[in-house]
């Protein structure tokens, strides 16, 4: 029957359950930053314009126009060209002022001092070189236009102060409703702005390339990894993380995991140069760059060796963010999240991140996050 054919094809060491074995490897060794690329492709048919809308913004930094660098105006055919053209010296050179001396049959009626009459003329007539027409005073373009010289400020009443038009009344004025109190914007995203790992790429002074696979894309080492300068390289990848745009987000944190993995001994060296580019990457307020940060802030800890217990000094740089975003969680009330394997909720990644730092921080780091995060609670049973 059709069931135990099935019960065959699928048994211990039978062919199928072999095939079955081996997609779910090839599906589980997909890495960060090949999902980072996926999820972006899922999310472009919610958010087709966001990218776009960010870099108008300023939250992301914008890309060159080609390999070369920017087009010229000149030969530019996109929105900045003809937006630079429109404001060009031919938009520029017309301005009030320059109209307002190139015109010659302006009619204006000035105020006269008492008793003279009032007359029609044209700007060159009266205003331009008869002060004597505005009281002794020269106006300006503006003020003949108007017809009268700018008196000082105090000769205006101010709004509320004069008795015109007032009345009385006994019913019980209402209170003018006060503006809510200011946001602090904790959360707001920050502008991101361009990484070291952007410009030393663009320059062509790093040894990787993008390797463009069926499943996935890989970086390829131009160089092995056991025989870089973790001192000079490690940190400018670091910096990398906190971009969002594709080659430089997916070689920064591909390379991050790759130098990570194959360090050892030459990472402790190189923690406290990480701090800078850690700081920034959270200092971003972006959910994708601090879930992208977190991820490597755990696999730099469980690196190698006294690599928790160097971190313990700077946690006044990296928890502050932590704590902001400690209740960040996704409330799905009686629904089912089935995208809890990618891990990008940033409440549960910061309870991970803490309990991880505490156990392997020593004996000074729970009281250290504790000063930073007063809500922590040990994790770490004894």
């Amino acid at each position: 029957s059709l069931r135990i054919r099935s019960a065959c094809f699928l048994g211990a060491d039978s062919p199928g359950r072999r095939a079955m074995s081996v997609a779910s490897g090839v599906s589980s060794k997909i890495a960060v930053a090949a999902e980072l690329q996926h999820q972006d492709a899922f999310d472009k048919a919610k958010l087709i314009s966001r990218r776009r809308f960010d870099k108008m913004s300023g939250k992301i930094p914008k890309g060159m126009e080609s390999p070369f660098g920017d087009f010229p105006l000149e030969s530019a055919t996109n929105d900045r060209g003809n937006t630079m053209r429109l404001l060009g010296s031919s938009t520029l050179s017309q301005t009030p002022r320059v109209q307002l001396h190139s015109a010659s049959t302006v009619v204006v009626s000035p105020r006269l001092p008492m008793g003279k009459p009032r007359l029609a003329a044209t700007l060159p007539a009266i205003g331009a070189d008869d002060p004597s027409a505005f009281g002794g005073m020269r106006p300006s373009a503006p003020e003949a236009l108007m017809g009268s010289p700018r008196l000082p400020t105090a000769a205006y009443t101010l709004r509320g102060t004069g008795s015109g038009g007032r009345v009385s009344s006994t019913t019980p004025r209402r209170e003018t409703p006060r503006a809510p109190p200011p946001k602090a914007g904790a959360m707001q995203r920050r502008p991101i702005k361009p990484s070291e790992f952007r410009r030393y790429y663009d320059r062509g002074d790093l040894p990787i390339q993008v390797q463009h696979t069926g499943i996935q894309n890989k970086i390829l080492w131009k160089v092995d990894v056991d025989k870089l300068d973790y001192h000079h390289y490690l940190p400018m990848f670091f910096d990398g993380l906190r971009e969002k745009e594709d080659p430089y987000r997916f070689l920064a944190v591909e390379g991050t995991y790759n130098m990570l993995e194959h360090g050892g001994s030459k990472i402790l060296p190189v923690v406290p140069q990480l701090i800078i580019p850690l700081k920034a990457a959270l200092n971003t307020r972006d959910t994708d760059v601090i879930v992208t940060t977190l991820k490597v802030l755990q696999a730099l800890v469980l690196a190698g060796e006294m690599i928790g217990e160097a971190l313990v000094p700077y946690y006044r740089q990296l928890l502050p963010v932590l704590n902001i975003f400690k209740m960040h969680t996704t409330s799905t009330y009686d629904e089912i999240d089935y995208g809890q394997r990618k891990r990008r909720d940033v409440g549960e990644l910061v309870d991970e991140t803490l309990s991880m730092l505490e156990a392997n921080g020593g004996e000074d780091a729970f009281i250290n996050i504790k000063y930073m995060i007063p809500t922590y609670e040990s994790s770490v049973v004894v």
